[in-house]
């Protein structure tokens, strides 16, 4: 699961990081506490018409999904598990709209209820968690865009605190995963070949990413997201023990 994470660069340092040709994130500081409903700047491709090639931009996105319709209103759907991106409920957004979530690292959490204790996880630098985009239409009628969160079952340190973790990208995979071209088919053979495809690309590249993963405890302050300020850099800081 990925339920809260950190990202702490701005836009200008992710249009370098992601070659990137502009940004539409607005007015976005880096935050080391962004939560469910919060925004987060996505990294997306998509085709301008009469374009040859698409474009890729830096932009703000709410991180909740819509609900399934007629489904009694829940919690935030923040995640989508990379077992079930070609089942119904993903299989659009998986075949047509794939983003990328910069994250510094992620929180997750141990111990029980009233005495949690958090953890950060992290890699080396800047993480390119494998996302789901799409635009949803707001109660007032606007339109808006969301993401979700590819998660995975957790390997290595990862899965010392929890059995989830989300599914990295490397490098190299950045372009095939952002790729805007849709992946169905008028074959629904070859539909099926293109996600199983798609999905053994994001398992291998999120199992190679989740060796280099490291975790440390920090202070429980960011148990709570209300109290604290999500600019606060000490919040990822080791804690002592």
């Amino acid at each position: 699961m990925c339920g809260r994470f950190a990202m702490n660069e701005d836009v200008d340092d992710l249009i370098r990081d992601f070659v990137a040709a502009g940004g539409r994130a607005g007015d976005w500081r880096p935050s080391y506490s962004i939560a469910p409903t919060d925004p987060a700047p996505i990294v997306r491709e998509w085709q301008p018409e009469g374009a040859e090639h698409p474009t890729r931009e830096v932009t703000l996105a709410t991180w909740d999904w819509p609900q399934p319709a007629g489904a009694p209103r829940r919690g935030p759907i923040i995640n989508a598990r990379l077992e079930k991106l070609d089942q119904r409920f993903w299989v659009g957004a998986f075949s047509n709209a794939r983003c990328i979530v910069p994250m510094l690292g992620y929180y997750e959490w141990t111990g029980e209820k009233g005495a949690k204790q958090p953890h950060f996880i992290h890699g080396d630098g800047l993480l390119a968690a494998a996302g789901l985009s799409w635009a949803s239409k707001d109660a007032d009628g606007g339109w808006s865009r969301v993401f979700a969160v590819v998660t995975r079952e957790a390997r290595d340190a990862s899965g010392e605190v929890h059995d989830r973790m989300p599914a990295f990208l490397e490098p190299d995979t950045w372009a095939t995963w952002l790729n805007p071209q849709s992946i169905t088919a008028a074959n629904p053979t070859e539909s099926a070949k293109n996600r199983t495809a798609m999905i053994d690309l994001l398992d291998r590249t999120s199992t190679a990413v989740a060796a280099t993963i490291r975790t440390r405890l920090v202070d429980r302050r960011v148990n709570s997201v209300r109290a604290i300020d999500p600019q606060d850099a000490s919040l990822v800081a080791a804690l002592d023990v």
